[in-house]
């Protein structure tokens, strides 16, 4: 009788085991284990390469000064919000990785960028989940019908090699990778052995033959990329497009870019035309803000792009035993901690005070430069007293109460200048030269902003 053929491999670090396990030995992921067949011949054998033979050689070691360099020009597609996050556009040889939850706008996305890009270079669209039929429906109602841009349902990992290699296309548009197969391979679409070599087969056709790869990937429902973590590694850009319901936009973020900044955001609107750019988004976010006890504007810089958000605090006297401590778009331990702060060094009873506190606009906020906003906010909803109009506050707190100024300060002050910020709330150590900059020391000198007006509780 055959022996079980087959394996349990972890879709977070490609541990196999003979059995399923609970928990991954190596990695320690709970659930991570997945059936695997193994492929009947080997994929990417020593005598295989690209349909080419793979000759051994002894191989020649040289310097970095006696390697050739030229500096490759990127491929724009002519839609800043793009050419930002990745760098600056698209790099020849690279090979992007976008995911995001599943109807977010991935697909229509890459149409817009493929039809912009096919203007002054050819591009090939190979769509593995959607007939032709239905890319073109959405192609028509995006007015993304350009006749430069090429079109293929096929899935075949092989074939899409061999038409890139024969062809020599200057980017290639995968969607998705999931879907892609070898042919000699036994296993589905979308398990861990196709996904990695599918996505080895593609990077080695990237910097073999200077072709740009951009390939769409399915989430999980943790909200990480599916696939296994190697794919990750292997690829040159990762970037997630996510979605904010209120005002149906769409957040591209750079969260791996080896020719780029990591962080780096840009905003789109989903709209009948397809996504639309939004150049401004400091405008939308400013448009709700409030003059109100509780508001305070505070700024986070997201790769090189400074955002102005406001952080909104309600506390109110606890009748409960156990106050309640309510946190969206932040650390709720952040939280908690500047009320302890607050508690310890101006005496004021935040323990038996439910707290809510929320960031506008549906974004988070992880800097620690935002410390004195929410102290300022919670002190403001305490006192039931608003802040001076059109006021910001950017400065880190630490457990002794003193406040400590803050980096690439003036980048964020400049864009804030435009939108008319008047008052600035900062650290006494922070260096600026701008107009409008109130300082402080330690949380001791927040009271003043407060003194004329007692609690309501």
């Amino acid at each position: 009788m055959a022996k079980n053929s087959l394996t349990y491999l972890c879709s977070n670090c490609s541990h196999s085991s003979v059995k399923w396990l609970g928990c991954c030995p190596v990695c320690k992921e709970w659930n991570s284990f997945i059936e695997e067949k193994p492929a009947a011949t080997p994929l990417l054998g020593p005598k295989k390469s690209f349909g080419r033979p793979c000759a051994i050689e002894t191989l020649i070691l040289r310097p970095l000064h006696e390697i050739e360099f030229s500096e490759q020009s990127r491929m724009l597609c002519g839609m800043p919000e793009w050419d930002n996050v990745l760098g600056g556009g698209i790099m020849k040889g690279s090979l992007l990785a976008l995911t995001g939850d599943p109807g977010i706008g991935k697909s229509t996305l890459l149409l817009h960028v493929a039809h912009k890009l096919a203007e002054h270079h050819t591009v090939f669209y190979f769509s593995s989940e959607e007939s032709l039929e239905q890319v073109k429906l959405r192609a028509m109602r995006i007015d993304s019908m350009s006749s430069n841009l090429l079109f293929s349902d096929r899935a075949n990992i092989e074939s899409i090699i061999l038409t890139a290699q024969e062809k020599k296309p200057d980017i290639i548009i995968i969607d998705s990778i999931q879907n892609c197969f070898f042919s000699e391979t036994q296993s589905f679409p979308g398990t861990i052995g196709q996904l990695r070599e599918t996505s080895f087969a593609l990077m080695r056709l990237a910097k073999e033959y200077n072709i740009a790869v951009i390939i769409t990937c399915h989430i999980t429902k943790e909200g990480h990329m599916a696939g296994p973590k190697t794919l990750e590694h292997m690829v040159d850009g990762v970037f997630y497009l996510q979605g904010e319901d209120r005002w149906h936009t769409r957040i591209l973020r750079s969260v791996k870019n080896r020719f780029g900044p990591l962080n780096e955001l840009g905003f789109f609107s989903m709209t009948t035309k397809g996504l639309e750019e939004v150049p401004h988004i400091n405008q939308y976010l400013l448009n709700e803000t409030t003059t109100a006890p509780g508001a305070v504007l505070v700024s986070c810089l997201e790769g090189s792009r400074p955002l102005l958000l406001e952080i909104q605090a309600l506390t109110i006297l606890s009748k409960f035993g156990m106050p309640q401590r309510v946190v969206t778009g932040l650390d709720q331990k952040r939280v908690v901690l500047i009320a302890a702060i607050l508690e310890k060094y101006l005496h004021i009873k935040f323990s038996s005070h439910d707290i809510f506190v929320k960031v506008s606009g549906g974004l988070k906020l992880t800097e620690s430069s935002s410390d004195l906003a929410i102290a300022l906010a919670l002190l403001s909803s305490y006192f039931q007293q608003a802040l001076p109009e059109k006021s910001m506050a950017l400065a880190e707190i630490s457990l002794t109460g003193a406040l400590k100024p803050i980096n690439a300060l003036e980048t964020q002050l400049k864009e804030a200048q435009k939108f008319g910020i008047k008052t600035i709330f900062v650290a006494e150590g922070q260096k600026t030269n701008t107009s409008g900059v109130i300082k402080f020391s330690s949380v001791y000198q927040l009271l003043g902003l407060f003194a004329d007006t007692p609690p309501t509780d």
